[in-house]
């Protein structure tokens, strides 16, 4: 996927987002297409190479119309990028949407389990070249998040909010290599020791 692909295919991301806000709660008839044309399509690029995976093959695994297909995503690089996006906002806002109080400002031993467990979906997006495109969206989902645990905790209130910033996308770039390095060498280490790690790194550097 080229620069220029991944920056229209956000842009299509926000632009259905922006729609569901306007819209309301989205119907649930939608929700549950949305899952089932998700679910197909992680299946089957665990089976395949993304590129060779067609959308007639998704609509087929999903039980769903081409039509509807078309109402809802641009193409299957598009549902791709709506499934990254759905995971990535879960994971990046779960600690301030459920109050956690902790000193964490990601899930991170949540996250590596999760990523763990889909080992084939991360070779995937690594072998059709686009995994850099994932870690380059998910810095953006993570350093927001940061941001909002970092001024929830209080600890960093005189920062200026642009030295703030900074901060959670180098933190945020952190995590994302911290990630690939524990999968490349196999994910040894637990996804808990991990995030006690990654957390001792954190408060560490903000001293």
């Amino acid at each position: 996927m080229s620069r220029n692909e991944r920056s229209k295919l956000q842009k299509q991301g926000g632009a259905r987002k922006h729609g569901a806000m306007r819209r309301g709660k989205p119907d649930e008839r939608v929700r549950r297409t949305h899952e089932r044309l998700g679910s197909a399509l992680v299946a089957l690029i665990q089976e395949k190479s993304i590129d060779d995976v067609t959308v007639q093959e998704v609509l087929d695994r999903a039980s769903v119309g081409r039509s509807t297909f078309y109402l809802n995503f641009r193409d299957k690089n598009d549902l791709l990028l709506s499934q990254l996006e759905k995971f990535l906002e879960t994971m990046s806002t779960a600690l301030s949407m459920r109050k956690e109080k902790s000193h964490r400002v990601v899930p991170v031993a949540e996250m590596f389990t999760h990523i763990g467990s889909q080992n084939k979906v991360y070779r995937a997006l690594a072998d059709s070249g686009r995994l850099n495109d994932f870690f380059d969206l998910a810095q953006g989902y993570f350093a927001r998040g940061i941001e909002q645990r970092l001024v929830e905790s209080g600890r960093l209130a005189k920062l200026p909010p642009r030295e703030l910033g900074a901060r959670a996308y180098a933190l945020a770039g952190g995590l994302l290599s911290l990630l690939r390095w524990w999968l490349d060498r196999g994910a040894k280490e637990s996804p808990h020791a991990m995030d006690e790690l990654f957390h001792r790194m954190v408060w560490s550097g903000l001293q």
